[in-house]
């Protein structure tokens, strides 16, 4: 087994979710680049024998049905309102689906608008767009669905309990994911595990800056509270793990089943791990 002897100084380890903690192979019916999935909060899901087994199947099965049974609902209305403004704002491109306003004319309208919500969301996920608009919507409905029990989130074998044995260690643990903060929490509260959250001594997302900047890692170690050479990255993107190496945290990229593959270059540049068991901690004897 490879091990990599995790440097003294550092006290908090940084976990990236997509290919990290869980499996990116599980969007089947086409090809996906790996940048894609990244820009994705959730890549691994698993759902009822009644539902599809993916994520974004889930949505574009499922997004009339959750419209109409949620329609009358204030959260529902922000969702729709945000999709027409973003609609608006996409007139000048090819392909897109306006949403008209509801005037009260009686459920043929109703139905009129949801289609048009429908297809609109079609669109805009047949051309892998990260819409403020289109992630809100897409939350609620995965959230709704883990409330319901018809999704639950699941790891790699080896992650829950080499986190456990980090924390018992005294590492801090914090995720750092593409996906929203909420969406995170769902995935780990809501998991063949159970509730794992605490787990975690917190979350970021986005909101703190893009996984590719180098910045963004500078911000989680203030917000944290500690320096960048006191935090482990582990990652399967060589494009994060550079910038996290750039503001001088440690950083180790993992190959997990079902990754994109590397470069010669990459692989002899990295520290290379393919499961959190090989991590040896400072503590460790």
């Amino acid at each position: 087994m490879v091990v990599f002897a995790v440097p003294a100084e550092v006290a908090v380890i940084l976990l990236d979710i997509e290919g990290t903690t869980t499996p990116i192979t599980y969007v089947k019916g086409k090809s996906i680049p790996r940048e894609t999935f990244k820009n994705v909060f959730l890549s691994m899901l698993t759902v009822g024998l009644f539902l599809s087994d993916t994520l974004f199947p889930y949505i574009k099965d499922n997004v009339k049905e959750y419209l109409r049974a949620h329609w009358e609902e204030e959260e529902c209305q922000q969702d729709i309102s945000l999709l027409r403004k973003q609609a608006e704002e996409d007139s000048n491109l090819d392909g897109v689906v306006p949403i008209p306003l509801e005037t009260g004319n009686g459920e043929d309208e109703v139905e009129q608008v949801i289609q048009a919500v429908v297809d609109n969301v079609h669109w805009q996920m047949s051309l892998d767009r990260k819409t403020t608009a289109l992630k809100q919507l897409q939350g609620h409905m995965w959230r709704a669905a883990y409330a319901t029990g018809r999704m639950k989130g699941e790891f790699f074998q080896d992650v829950v309990p080499a986190i456990r044995k980090w924390r018992e260690a005294g590492m801090k643990v914090y995720i750092y994911s593409s996906g929203s903060v909420e969406a995170q929490k769902l995935l780990f509260g809501y998991s063949t595990e159970g509730d794992i959250l605490e787990l975690f001594d917190g979350h970021f997302d986005t909101k703190i800056g893009h996984k590719v900047e180098s910045e963004s890692y500078r911000r989680i170690a203030s917000s944290i509270g500690c320096s960048t050479n006191n935090v482990l990255f582990l990652t399967d993107v060589t494009r994060e793990a550079n910038a996290a190496e750039e503001a001088d945290m440690h950083v180790a990229v993992v190959v997990r089943p079902g990754n994109a593959g590397l470069t010669d270059d990459e692989k002899s540049y990295y520290s290379l791990i393919t499961s959190f068991n090989e991590l040896f901690l400072p503590s460790s004897t």
